[in-house]
């Protein structure tokens, strides 16, 4: 397990624009994803991608996250524009050890402690 840490949450209004970003403490060639959860609800996946490249989002952020990597970096980025408050919620950056798509939380099996994103209407 690769330890994971996220950092970038913060409020933003309606239609603005956040980018959140993963440090992992050591290079990973797996699979890497973000999660989000509200308050009340359970976990949900966002995107995920690949060493290579590969990527894959839920239909909920489609058009408006994109996910990135930096391999020399050992980091993970998440993109979000048009955000909206639906969007609010804790994200988790996760490492799996499967290096194809995948997002199925059971599948990851390090986390972050999670960052905080608030978006007001």
């Amino acid at each position: 397990q690769v330890p994971v840490a996220e950092s970038g949450g913060g409020l933003v209004q309606t239609g603005g624009s956040l980018k959140l970003t993963c440090a992992a403490s050591a290079r990973t060639f797996t699979t890497m994803a973000w999660f989000r959860q509200a308050p009340g609800k359970e976990r949900e996946f966002v995107a995920a991608i690949t060493w290579a490249g590969t990527t894959h989002y839920a239909d909920s952020v489609k058009e408006r996250f994109t996910i990135s990597r930096n391999n020399p970096k050992n980091a993970v980025y998440l993109q979000m524009n048009g955000l909206k408050p639906e969007d609010t919620a804790i994200y988790y950056c996760a490492t799996t050890h499967i290096s194809y798509i995948v997002s199925d939380s059971q599948d990851f099996t390090s986390w972050g402690q999670g960052t905080q994103v608030t978006v007001s209407s």
